[in-house]
């Protein structure tokens, strides 16, 4: 019985894409075109998506799903009308720096879950923008099940230094907001420069070495981020060394004698997994269970990292589009003497006033200086 059920629905969704394609394709003339015809000349804009694929679009979307709170930032930091948005995922449930999405339908429980195909669908989305990236999301699987119904399938990351500019000026394109991302790029040159021209003598002996932990790094074989991961440019950027940036793939596996052979200056833990960031507080303090645990293991006493109590937790937020803005935040850690003029806090603040709209709230960095003290 249960199978038939099954069947039934399968076949109910079948044609329920089938009716969606029909309508899409009747609204749209540029659905699904080859490469020659998207090279075609006329007054359709083409934007190139962060896997390669190009799309073309006769005038900006109207209708727009969103899978994650990146995507959701950079829209708000261009000034693109928020009503576009007629999908979300459960990752806009904080109405406190989401509320203009509290009665938007949900299309999938969070940007890494499975999508909710008919509430997809039900918004009729001219655009769903997704992760390109990141393996938790299988993007190719999306783009093979919603472009042959006539959904743009837009996969952009935000949470690459060295592609978030790109990224931006896609979304700018593609809106006509190529005046506010020149503003953003000029703010961001302006706090790039400021943290470049003081690091810019610190030679290379000087630079602390780092190793960059997995959130998921209390099992026996630690996981760290390699020199592919949007964490390396912006350590790199702040003035210190990832140790295994060498090392292949995005994050991977390495010994605990591996760490300690190594004997990082600094110990530092991607926060996503954590209670940090806006509004959140680490109200159970994971953050010093977790830093604890860490400086138990075994043969760690005499890592440098512990012995001088240098380990650090920084929210989701530092790994988006606000990462130029928390540079400084993380090179004042690196390099304390060098900023210590820098208000760090200050221009967290005004990124959230000026992009948000919003004074910014919450426990956005865990230091094991704070939580020993």
């Amino acid at each position: 019985m249960a199978n038939g059920t099954d069947t039934a629905l399968f076949i109910v969704l079948l044609i329920m894409a089938g009716s969606f394609g029909v309508w899409y394709t009747s609204n749209d003339g540029f659905s699904n075109q080859s490469d020659d015809a998207l090279e075609s000349s006329d007054d359709s804009v083409i934007v190139t998506d962060s896997n390669g694929v190009k799309h073309k679009f006769a005038e900006p979307p109207t209708r727009v799903a969103l899978t994650n709170t990146y995507a959701a930032t950079v829209m708000r930091m261009l000034e693109i009308d928020p009503s576009v948005v007629v999908g979300v995922s459960g990752d806009f449930d904080d109405e406190t720096i989401w509320p203009e999405f509290i009665n938007t339908p949900m299309v999938q429980y969070s940007a890494h879950s499975e999508i909710d195909f008919e509430s997809l669908l039900d918004t009729r989305p001219d655009v769903y923008i997704v992760f390109a990236t990141n393996g938790m999301v299988d993007t190719e699987a999306i783009r093979n099940l919603l472009e042959p119904v006539g959904v743009k399938v837009l996969a952009l990351d935000f949470y690459k230094y060295d592609y978030l500019r790109d990224e931006i000026n896609v979304l700018a394109t593609l809106f006509g907001k190529e005046e506010q991302a020149a503003a953003i790029f000029d703010e961001f040159d302006e706090i790039e420069s400021m943290v470049e021209q003081r690091i810019s003598n610190v030679s290379d002996e000087s630079r602390p070495q780092i190793v960059m932990e997995h959130h998921a790094s209390l099992t026996r074989d630690p996981v760290v981020l390699t020199g592919t991961s949007q964490w390396t440019d912006v350590i790199e950027k702040a003035g210190g060394v990832n140790v295994f940036a060498d090392l292949p793939g995005h994050t991977t596996h390495v010994s605990m004698e591996a760490i300690i052979g190594e004997n990082p200056d600094i110990l530092m833990f991607d926060g996503i997994t954590f209670d940090i960031g806006f509004n959140s507080y680490d109200s159970n303090n994971k953050c010093e269970s977790h830093m604890n645990l860490i400086s138990e293991r075994d043969g760690f006493d005499s890592v440098s990292a512990i012995a001088n109590n240098k380990m650090i937790i920084m929210s989701g937020e530092f790994a988006g589009p606000m990462m130029i803005h928390g540079l400084p935040t993380l090179a004042k850690y690196f390099h304390p003497d060098l900023f210590e003029d820098v208000d760090a806090e200050e221009i967290l603040d005004e990124y959230f006033s000026q992009y948000h709209g919003i004074d910014r709230i919450g426990k956005f960095v865990c230091d094991s200086t704070v939580v020993a003290a």
